[in-house]
């Protein structure tokens, strides 16, 4: 008798059933049954389901982050702390608080002092400072009694904190002091910009401009007060002539001659111009300002008024506070802005300073401070002995930025390809990683697994004077080796294809005879054709005077790899320019192509050892050659077609390759077929791994790696499931070796999908909720209409009746539905007003998809007309609504068993007589 366990895997729960069965004499008998609950917060579980990338150790994660930025921070500024010491650039009671000997460059137990501030002396236990820049400041003083005379009138206090950007504009032009620098070097690594990863820029809509804004209330309008409603809605008139209509439950008058900040979304037509309302008035929405949410339009405004002033970002704050002392700096004035802007004010001060300060000029200075910092590493500091301080303190010290870890490990490994390697004079097995999937070859490989497995079907064809359906007709077109390569070169100019474009194929000539053939893959869905390639193309065709055949394989896997593996903005582009150099290419290639989107990380299942081997073998006509096939590979095929006996061939291999005669034929072959010839095997584990003894399950939990899944509630499934296992095992089998016969397993639909198909189930789940919710409250309205019949808001099949309705219109050929009413239909709890609109809007828009008759929203609740299923189900069981229609009660009963094609093929223009007297036609 046969010993099955069930298991069923959920998240926060595993089901099992231990039974044994004999299936020759029908009998079983459960041994046992039982669950494990995982304990798991629901809001944890809800936030999985959502596709939310949220863990159990997520805060304990956002923390760390924290921790790891503060410590880069101090290193940084001990390392800074170093380089100034060696150079004697720190004031003296600064210097003094600094440890030069163990914990090199922090600040000695329990002190933190300020460097432009020196304690004079302690009285009753107060500790009173001194500001040690007293010139610098004097000298800005004397700026501010020429702009702003006011503020200084009657010995008024100016801050002493403002000196520090009076000497970032004054260190452009003239010398400062050293210690001045060293306190500006310092101030420089608090605020170092946000560093930009290529690919991480914001997408911009191509019909949108959004820009923040400041601006200045001018007056406030109220309008009238709605009906039923406690908020007003005022006409908030801004200084450049806009108005922001805004509703209120509060007065808004308070708001006049203050400044307000607004997120502003302006849309524009396709030659750029504003489009406009209704009413003529430019179509223009405001939002409030969230800094977490709209950092994006803040930095970029930030940015662009920097950018305008021509000035450094010091230059900037300064000037402003001649202007504006009462202007907030920190999260007012300058937000999140690019490092560019930092870096480039630090290196026109440190060039200009270098000229007027011996120690920066100074060989044995610099040579003594890279072997302070990099005492154990020689090499990089044979890298930078050329270099200056310039470069030390921006490259290697203020901006470094920490190159981002490999995640190699991550990737599949190739279930056909290892390396063997010696380590400690061991014999090692390693398995290489999966290719990429943007990698050329891997679009080659799998263009031509599209080609291979695409059949094309004729919907409709009269074969010895009878119709059939759906006949296979590839043959028809792709008649040739030549057919296939022509349509190979054609596919792989594309970035995708569905079966609308793939049906225009100019070599098909099927024009307007389209609509009566299908291909083999889903029909609304695109599939990938070659992304890497068309990508590139696309910006090369914008490049000028580029060489004819410029494009050869290896100048695209060359170009690719730099596209792929470089991160950098910065990077990228001296890349591209050095391979545009080498190239004999123009000097706008490099600008072109750094803005082309990155690479997706995605991986595919094979590696590119293996596509290499199997490739030769699915290529066909021009792009077939025997000498790229790989030697051993050619050595197996030869031994295949003589009959040699070799134990390494199995028989199946023989077998499924009967039909190849001689080497000419082993082209154009399927993936399942050159695996066999290739590898021997195809689907087959070669490696699977198998626990016969209780003691292996043990082993492997001991040294399973927390952490290795990343996603910690399927690791956390994974690791009770086994322990489940183990206990049932150890408990009815008292741990015999072999005890399962079999293992059967249930996966719930929240551990198989990934995040974002969890996410997407959520959302639709969300919106079926707000359909039910407004589905209801219609019929509750309908029903308190005279003009409606048979109206019982309760009733599940009325509900789905009006649900299926309503989707007919909503997806129907009407155009420009009104933002109002999608806004509607989308609402769970629309407001009465709006139910009566959107009412009026439903009616007489449906129409019978078999009569093209309207179904009048007054009459559909009545038995004349009645749901319909599009694929019968006593044909194929989908009771989803996609497969449902509403049509006459009488066409539904004449189509019986028909699919909706079938029927209107072979009853098209028939006259069927309604119950109330109307003839329809068939379409």
């Amino acid at each position: 008798m046969k010993k099955i366990l069930g298991l069923d895997l959920g998240t926060n729960s595993i089901g099992w059933s231990l039974v044994r069965q004999d299936e020759e004499n029908k009998k079983g008998e459960i041994i046992g049954l039982g669950s494990r609950i995982i304990p798991m917060s629901q809001e944890i579980i809800n936030d999985f389901n959502k596709g939310t990338s949220i863990s159990q150790t997520s805060a304990r994660t956002g923390y760390r982050g924290v921790r790891r930025l503060l410590e880069r921070n101090l290193l940084r500024r001990e390392r800074l702390h170093r380089a100034l010491n060696i150079l004697g650039y720190l004031p003296e009671h600064f210097a003094k608080q600094i440890d030069f000997e163990k914990k090199l460059g922090q600040f000695i137990p329990n002190c933190e002092p300020k460097l432009a501030y020196k304690e004079i002396k302690v009285t009753d236990n107060k500790i009173q400072y001194e500001f040690i820049f007293k010139k610098a400041f004097e000298e800005m003083l004397e700026d501010f009694k020429t702009h702003q005379p006011n503020l200084v009138l009657n010995n008024k206090k100016v801050p002493y904190d403002w000196t520090i950007y009076y000497l970032r504009k004054k260190a452009l032009t003239a010398k400062i002091e050293k210690e001045e620098l060293a306190w500006l070097l310092l101030h420089f690594n608090q605020k170092r910009g946000y560093y930009q990863l290529r690919g991480e820029e914001e997408e911009e809509a191509p019909n949108k401009i959004v820009e923040f804004h400041a601006l200045k209330v001018v007056d406030v309008t109220p309008d009238e007060q709605q009906k039923g409603k406690t908020d007003i809605w005022y006409n908030v008139i801004l200084e450049n002539g806009w108005i922001y209509r805004r509703s209120s439950k509060t007065p808004l008058f308070d708001w006049k001659g203050k400044t307000q900040e607004f997120i502003v979304t302006t849309e524009l037509n396709d030659d750029k111009s504003i489009k406009l309302n209704k009413d003529g008035n430019e179509k223009r929405s405001f939002k409030a300002v969230d800094s977490e949410l709209d950092w994006i339009a803040i930095k970029k405004s930030t940015e662009e008024k920097i950018d305008k002033s021509k000035k450094t970002v010091g230059c900037y704050i300064y000037e402003t506070l001649l202007q504006n002392p009462n202007q907030k700096i920190k999260g007012k004035l300058i937000r999140t802005i690019e490092r560019k802007f930092y870096k480039y004010e630090l290196i026109q001060i440190l060039e200009k300073q270098i000229l007027e300060h011996p120690e920066l000029k100074d060989r044995k200075l610099y040579n003594a401070c890279i072997k302070e910092l990099y005492e154990n590493n020689i090499s990089h500091r044979e890298n930078i002995k050329e270099k200056n301080f310039v470069h030390l303190f921006i490259n290697d010290i203020l901006f470094y930025q920490r190159p981002l870890k490999s995640k190699k490990s991550l990737i599949s490994d190739c279930p056909f390809e290892q390396r063997t390697y010696l380590k400690d004079g061991k014999k090692e097995i390693q398995s290489i990683k999966c290719i990429s999937k943007s990698h050329p070859l891997f679009q080659e490989f799998r263009l031509w697994q599209f080609i291979q497995n695409l059949k094309i079907y004729q919907k409709e064809k009269t074969i010895d004077g009878k119709i059939h359906s759906d006949v296979n007709v590839t043959s028809e077109f792709l008649k040739s080796e030549d057919d296939y390569t022509n349509l190979f070169d054609w596919l792989n100019e594309r970035k995708e294809i569905d079966q609308k474009a793939f049906l225009k194929y100019p070599a098909f000539n099927l024009k307007k005879n389209a609509e009566n053939y299908r291909w083999n893959y889903v029909e609304d869905k695109p599939y990938p054709c070659n992304e890497t390639h068309s990508a590139i193309v696309n910006r090369l065709s914008k490049v000028q005077q580029v060489p004819d055949n410029f494009l050869a394989k290896e100048k695209e896997l060359e170009l690719w790899h730099i596209l792929y593996s470089v991160e950098d903005k910065i990077e990228i582009e001296s890349a591209l320019k050095s391979f545009a150099l080498k190239n004999y290419l123009s000097e706008d290639f490099a600008n072109i192509f750094k803005k082309i989107k990155p690479f997706d990380k995605d991986y595919g299942a094979y590696s590119e050892k293996a596509i290499k081997k199997q490739l030769p073998l699915m290529r066909m006509g021009k792009y077939w050659k025997e000498t790229a096939i790989h030697p051993k590979t050619k050595n197996r095929i030869e031994k295949i077609i003589n009959g040699e006996v070799d134990d390494k061939i199995k028989d199946r291999v023989r077998d499924k390759a009967i039909h190849l005669n001689t080497i000419s034929d082993f082209k154009a072959l399927p993936l399942w077929l050159t695996s066999y010839i290739v590898y021997n095997r195809h689907s087959e584990d070669a490696n699977a791994m198998q626990w016969k003894k209780l003691e292996d399950i043990e082993n492997f939990l001991k040294e399973f790696k927390q952490h290795s899944l990343r996603n910690p509630i399927v690791e956390q499934v994974i690791t009770e499931t086994l322990r489940v296992v183990k206990d049932i095992w150890k408990t009815y089998g008292n741990g015999e070796a072999n005890f399962f016969n079999e293992i059967h397993i249930e996966l719930g639909r929240e551990i198989k999908n990934p995040a974002d198909k969890r996410k997407d189930m959520t959302n639709k789940m969300s919106a079926n909720e707000n359909t039910n919710l407004r589905i209801k409250a219609l019929l509750s309205e309908l029903l308190n209409d005279t003009s409606y019949e048979n109206i019982r808001p309760y009733s599940p099949s009325q509900q789905e009746i009006l649900k299926i309705y309503e989707e007919g219109v909503l997806n129907s050929d009407i155009k420009d539905i009104d933002e109002e009413i999608l806004k509607i239909s989308k609402s769970a709890q629309p407001t009465k007003s709006e139910l009566n609109k959107y009412k009026l809007w439903l009616e007489q828009k449906y129409r019978s998809p078999y009569t093209g008759e309207i179904i009048p929203l007054n009459k559909l609740f009545t038995p004349a007309y009645e749901i319909e299923h599009v694929i019968p189900q006593s044909r194929y069981f989908d009771d989803s609504l996609s497969n449902k229609v509403i049509c006459e009660a009488e066409v539904n009963k004449d189509k019986d068993k028909s699919t909706a094609y079938e029927y209107i093929r072979d009853n098209h223009g028939k006259k069927i007589e309604l119950s109330f007297g109307k003839v329809v036609t068939i379409f």
